[in-house]
């Protein structure tokens, strides 16, 4: 017997890291534009469940994909 949260979809992103720039820097970016992030390479990652933050992780690679591995529940989802 399926429990009743077996069909409830959750959107799942990760955000690697952040930036402010000026309109009109972004206005005139193209195809190969580099955005400079606030964070290093083998920094932690922002795990966020529907647009909420739940765990902090670290990415992992694995041939040609790309994964996270959790590292820390973030309190209340413990």
């Amino acid at each position: 017997m399926a429990s009743n949260i077996d069909g409830v979809k959750v959107e799942l992103s990760v955000v690697l890291g952040r930036s402010v720039i000026p309109m009109h820097q972004l206005l005139r970016m193209g195809r190969g534009a580099v955005i400079e992030l606030d964070s290093r390479q083998d920094g932690p990652v922002m795990i966020l469940a529907n647009d909420r933050p739940v765990a902090r992780g670290e990415i992992v690679l694995s041939g040609d994909k790309i994964g996270v591995s959790i590292s820390e529940l973030l309190k209340g989802y413990q």
